[in-house]
């Protein structure tokens, strides 16, 4: 895995072990000995993660790490404390300063290259997440992110639905919400309160007995749909540093000795509550962009950017079933007279009513788009020349005979609409042209506006 490492430590010797190691799993690593020339080769090309020693006693290396993480320029490094010593009280400090775990010395190798991969890991999602994120707000896409809850859903996994008191009351105090306890079957099984869990804490109380089970577990949870977005958090025995390495590169997001404090295994929790819930809140913001991006936002129906998308992917599906697609053209008669004069207050109604008509009376496969002031597009894939003259008859009448609503200013007005319409081949022998059949719509459009409009018109060779 491709990386740029910083190491931070004032020590000479324990620089030159460290990025000797670094080198040998091809990280690009860079070295220095004082946090303001960590700071200046940050500002020049920002690491993707610092190894950085606590415990130097000429600076405050912690107020270092809390920086970092309040500025949201470096945020996303990840930071592993290296060097402080090995109690739960100097790991808890590291963690409150910001670090993302803290490893001792002597630093077991397979553990520490497992958690260097697996904050890559994290990190590379966090950061196409907040790009595609930018990227959407810059085009105007996204609204301002929601707040993070305070709370998170919490599932710890035990042997039996029975437990470990102890445990369960440290986490109900510690992070202020009530956590279930599932036993490994049933998580498995597709379950309401697995599915939206924020974090799932596995106490491997003796994996040297129960590894291939453990390791199982923690590889079948991150593969699975509804579980696989969850933050894994895998409590190990003191001194197992290869247990904890392997649940790493399962798949696990961090791993906490059984003897840690519980302030450090809620300091733990926290942060993977955080970062599962802000990479939820990122997707869902993704998400609504990508909507944004494809729908007309006075009607609420596809826009054309979709429309010419999914047309060629009907165009596609139609040739390989053999049966014809049908495209109408439709378009609001004389709508200018209204939006002079009623509004475009009022027009904006007819445009909002026309659609919810058109979208209420044509089935769920059927394409509904506004592609232009007024104009909207249809498109009905296993359709025959005669079900769509029907089907434009039909939508026809569904306009002409119910007036419009304006609003309390006005009284209902008649609206009528002209339509084209457009056939591939009914053999479907070959992949229709969707930029074709458009356009043959549209002067099938043009020839109903010429024959006093409120009328349907095919294209000749549909006919």
């Amino acid at each position: 895995m491709s990386g740029r490492i910083l190491i931070v430590d004032a020590v000479p010797t324990n620089r030159i072990v460290l990025r000797v190691k670094m080198l040998a799993a091809q990280f690009a690593v860079e070295a220095c000995a004082s946090s303001a020339e960590a700071r200046a080769i940050i500002a020049k090309q920002c690491p993707d993660l610092i190894l950085v020693n606590l415990s130097d006693p000429t600076e405050d290396r912690h107020g270092f790490c809390t920086a970092l993480k309040a500025d949201p320029n470096t945020s996303t490094i990840a930071i592993i404390a290296v060097g402080t010593a090995d109690t739960s009280r100097a790991r808890f400090a590291a963690l409150d300063a910001g670090a993302d775990d803290v490893l001792a010395r002597p630093i077991n190798d397979a553990l520490l290259l497992a958690r260097i991969r697996s904050l890559l890991r994290a990190r590379s999602v966090t950061e196409e997440l907040l790009l595609r994120d930018s990227t959407s707000r810059a085009l105007g896409f996204c609204e301002n992110r929601d707040s993070l809850a305070n709370t998170g859903r919490i599932t710890v996994i035990t042997p039996e639905a029975a437990p470990m008191p102890e445990l369960i009351a440290t986490l109900n105090a510690g992070l202020g919400h009530c956590v279930v306890v599932q036993t490994a079957s049933a998580v498995l099984r597709h379950n309401d309160e697995v599915h939206c869990a924020d974090l799932l804490i596995i106490p491997a109380a003796n994996p040297r007995d129960e590894a291939v089970a453990l390791f199982s577990l923690v590889s079948d949870l991150r593969s699975r749909v509804d579980t696989r977005l969850a933050s894994l958090l895998v409590m190990v025995p003191n001194g197992n540093p290869e247990a904890a390495a392997m649940f790493l590169d399962l798949g696990a997001d961090d791993v906490v000795m059984q003897n840690a404090l519980p302030q450090e295994i809620i300091l733990r929790a926290k942060a993977l509550v955080r970062r599962k819930q802000l990479h939820d809140a990122l997707r869902r913001n993704l998400l609504d962009g990508l909507q944004a991006a494809v729908t007309d936002p006075l009607t609420g129906l596809f826009n054309r950017r979709y429309a010419d998308h999914h047309l060629a992917r009907m165009s596609e599906q139609s040739a390989v079933a053999g049966s014809a697609l049908a495209v109408m053209m439709i378009d609001i008669d004389h709508f200018k007279a209204i939006n002079d004069t009623y509004g475009h207050a009022a027009g904006d109604r007819v445009l909002v009513a026309l659609a919810a008509r058109l979208r209420d009376n044509l089935r769920a496969v059927d394409l509904v788009a506004r592609i232009g002031g007024e104009e909207f597009l249809i498109a009905m894939p296993r359709t025959s020349a005669r079900q769509a003259q029907g089907a434009a008859d039909r939508l026809r009448r569904l306009v002409s005979q119910t007036p419009f609503d304006l609003g309390e200013a006005y009284a209902p007005i008649p609206v009528t609409v002209s339509v084209g319409v457009a056939l591939s081949d009914e053999a479907g022998q070959t992949q229709p042209d969707t930029h074709l059949m458009c356009d043959l719509a549209d002067a099938a459009l043009y020839r109903a506006k010429s024959a006093g409009r409120d009328c349907v018109a095919m294209h000749l060779s549909a006919a």
